[in-house]
């Protein structure tokens, strides 16, 4: 007896499936149609162990392109890139896809890494040039410090005119340089002349077809990869001070002008699939390295050569190294003056440690290697090791919201210089971050979380930045958290350095801030610019009716910079004003502030 077939066993299809291949076929010649058939026949004769090892092995693509979201830059010189990337929009809006248009110069081109399907419409400019709007996306993808891009799927339409001699040169140069760092195409670049509107439609069709392909498919294999395999992927590396992460050196700049007294530079470091996370408010632990002519310097003094075997943790390795990685070179202290004192039985060393306040003077302008020129002494490399301290990571304010800048870190770095008996010093952390080490070069880092340095929870929130130097660090990344999040809440930056044109940290970006609107207001204090020295406690009492309004209204303040002085006296400023204006007496304003504090509303990160 014959079996009766029913219509889903001879057509196993839903309509909508029908439709798009139908839709896709009729896009095809002769020619890709017979290899399609074979290519359909050689899927359906695949055995299932090899099905299943493919899966696994497109689990992670899968779970990245299972990310909907497309991604369409146009980078527009006269405004065909535009007008096409618009209208392909539209498509990809009619069959109900996520899309997201942008022109080239509003987009935060360091995330592109991130994109899983991407589609860039340019236009060339001059001599083979990208569009205005597209140079900071083109120098960035094609410096050393764009990211691999092996989980994107991209596509390249590309105006031009054949009359100049590098046609559609920037739609090229985006095509090879997007697969240079591990994109995978859609489909060809398409290249048009000024006669260009045929070729656009059909590519326009052409991309909608594989946008829902492309979706369809990654979300069939994400499904059956976790049916088949049942694969949860869960990152739980930490880094911390015993386990730092080895990252790169980007990129470093000077941030002070060349007359300026002291040196200060931004450093960028590359944390690429790191797991690494951070908040503004947080520091970067750095471990550094020591110089190694500090430490040949030291060695000779002490006639030692540095290939000596010593012992760390059980592990035996050179003097030298040890040396360079292991132990506080720079830094002097009372423990190393006392056991150096006691060794050499040197009377000037032994007066010093009977006297607390001389002592610390000495140590404070004495590094560990001037005093040992001043004493002659035998030491075997071990004994040497038990008096040295041990090295201490440095720590310096994070100047970076990681949801602005990606896979990276910024901080900015001061580095201690000066003269000692007729010799130049620097810094043991800040000379290796900004004379020794280089980019590309690896660095040990680690972040050290501060809970009580955060943004309100509210971006409606009032903000009051108090900063001088280095201490502007940490409010660049509020700046850019409050960007990203289109914060409502006003801002306001005091400011204190030596001097206006030489020592405006990110003078550019603040302007800019300024004046886009999310800086309220900003005041500086520039102490050497007029015979007067003035500093940021200076403005705050200037500027203190606005300053108790915002206070009023329920502002948060925050203060980072040194401990010792410009912290203390922006203390007793906002206990000034308090007085004045809120019509305390000093223990009552002391009491506010100390509420203000319980509250989390006046926030300190000094040092």
């Amino acid at each position: 007896m014959m079996k009766k077939i029913t219509r889903n066993e001879v057509m196993p299809l839903t309509a909508e499936q029908l439709d798009y291949i139908q839709s896709f076929f009729i896009t095809l010649s002769s020619a890709q149609l017979i290899w399609i058939s074979g290519y359909l026949w050689g899927l359906t004769n695949v055995v299932v162990s090899d099905k299943i090892t493919d899966i696994s092995k497109n689990a992670k693509t899968a779970d990245v392109c299972f990310n909907k979201k497309i991604t369409l830059i146009s980078a527009s010189q006269t405004g065909n890139a535009r007008q096409l990337a618009e209208q392909l929009r539209d498509d990809i809006n009619l069959v109900n896809l996520d899309v997201v248009l942008f022109n080239a110069g509003d987009y935060k081109f360091k995330q592109i890494y991130k994109e899983t399907l991407l589609i860039i419409i340019t236009s060339t400019y001059g001599e083979g040039e990208p569009p205005e709007e597209a140079v900071a996306l083109y120098k960035y993808l094609f410096s050393n410090r764009a990211v691999r891009m092996e989980n994107t799927h991209f596509a390249v339409f590309s105006f031009g005119d054949q009359s100049y001699e590098y046609f559609a040169k920037a739609g090229k140069d985006f095509d090879c340089r997007l697969e240079e760092l591990g994109a995978h195409r859609l489909c060809d670049r398409v290249d048009v002349d000024v006669d260009f509107k045929e070729a656009a439609n059909i590519w326009r069709k052409k991309i909608v077809l594989l946008l829902k392909n492309k979706i369809m498919t990654a979300t069939s294999i994400f499904n059956q990869s976790n049916n088949i395999c049942g694969i949860k992927r869960v990152n739980h590396v930490i880094y911390n001070k015993e386990c730092p992460l080895v990252a790169h050196v980007l990129t470093r700049q000077k941030i002070t002008s060349r007359n300026s007294l002291k040196d200060v530079h931004h450093l960028e470091i590359d944390i690429t699939d790191s797991n690494l996370h951070y908040q503004p408010g947080d520091s970067l632990g750095v471990w550094y390295e020591n110089d190694v002519d500090l430490i040949n310097e030291l060695l000779e003094l002490l006639n030692l050569n540095g290939t000596e075997q010593v012992k760390i943790k059980e592990k035996l390795i050179s003097l030298r190294e040890a040396l360079v990685k292991y132990y506080e070179l720079t830094h002097n202290t009372p423990v190393f003056v006392k056991n150096i004192a006691t060794i050499a039985q040197d009377k000037m060393l032994i007066d010093l440690c009977n006297n607390q306040e001389k002592l610390n003077k000495f140590i404070l302008n004495t590094p560990i290697i001037d005093m040992m020129h001043r004493v002659s002494i035998t030491i075997t490399p071990q004994n040497l090791l038990q008096i040295l301290c041990p090295m201490k990571p440095r720590f310096y304010s994070i100047s970076s919201a990681q949801s602005e800048v990606g896979e990276e870190v910024h901080i900015t770095v001061s580095v201690v210089r000066y003269t000692t008996n007729e010799r130049f010093r620097t810094g043991g952390a800040s000379g290796y971050l900004v004379d020794r080490i280089q980019e590309n070069d690896e660095i040990r880092i680690f972040v050290e979380a501060n809970n009580n340095f955060r943004l309100p929870k509210s971006p409606n929130v009032p903000v009051i930045m108090i900063g001088a130097g280095t201490g502007i660090a940490p409010f660049r990344a509020f700046m850019q958290q409050r960007s990203v999040d289109a914060a409502s809440g006003k801002n306001w930056l005091f400011f204190g350095n030596l001097r206006f044109t030489d020592d405006f940290l990110y003078q550019i970006e603040w302007q800019r801030y300024f004046r886009d609107g999310l800086l309220t207001k900003i005041d500086t204090a520039w102490s050497r610019d007029q015979h007067d020295k003035i500093y940021v406690q200076n403005k705050l009492l200037t500027n203190s009716v606005a300053l108790w309004s915002w206070i009023q209204e329920g502002a948060h303040i925050y203060v980072c910079g040194d401990a010792k002085n410009m912290a203390r006296d922006v203390d007793k400023a906002l206990v000034i004003l308090t007085c004045k204006h809120g019509g305390m007496n000093v223990d009552k304003a002391n009491e506010f502030w100390h509420e203000m504090r319980m509250q989390h509303r006046y926030q300190r990160d000094i040092y």
